[in-house]
């Protein structure tokens, strides 16, 4: 479960770069179905990120339950801010802001995912 949920948002993330990158070459339609496939991935990674955390739940160790809730919230902070910098891309509002909370959000996921929680990639 573990390598298909890195797989899945590592596709999101170069879905990610693909869609800005047709975005700012102003090819809208092309854009907008690489956002739509977005979307469809975005609903992956809720799922595998569930089968994850439901593994912690399972395994109810306080610590490590607090950690597993906060990437989770963090995960889903992570996807809400890829969406508001498609959306104001495509609106051509800056995202500065969206892309600070990217950044921020990412690091958090990345350092409790891989650092902190036994799940990691050696599964």
């Amino acid at each position: 479960m573990t390598h298909m949920h890195i797989t899945s948002w590592v596709l999101a993330i170069i879905l990610l770069i693909i869609a800005i990158m047709l975005r700012k070459q102003g090819k809208a339609k092309p854009a907008k179905i690489v956002h739509m496939i977005l979307r469809l991935d975005y609903l992956f990674i809720l799922y595998t990120g569930g089968a994850l955390l439901a593994m912690y739940f399972s395994n109810i160790v306080m610590p490590i339950f607090a950690e597993a809730m906060v990437k989770g919230l963090a995960g889903i902070w992570l996807i809400a801010a890829m969406e508001m910098i498609l959306i104001k891309i495509s609106k051509g509002k800056p995202t500065t802001s969206a892309w600070i909370q990217f950044v921020i959000a990412l690091i958090i996921v990345l350092v409790l995912g891989f650092v902190r929680l036994p799940l990691g990639i050696d599964i």
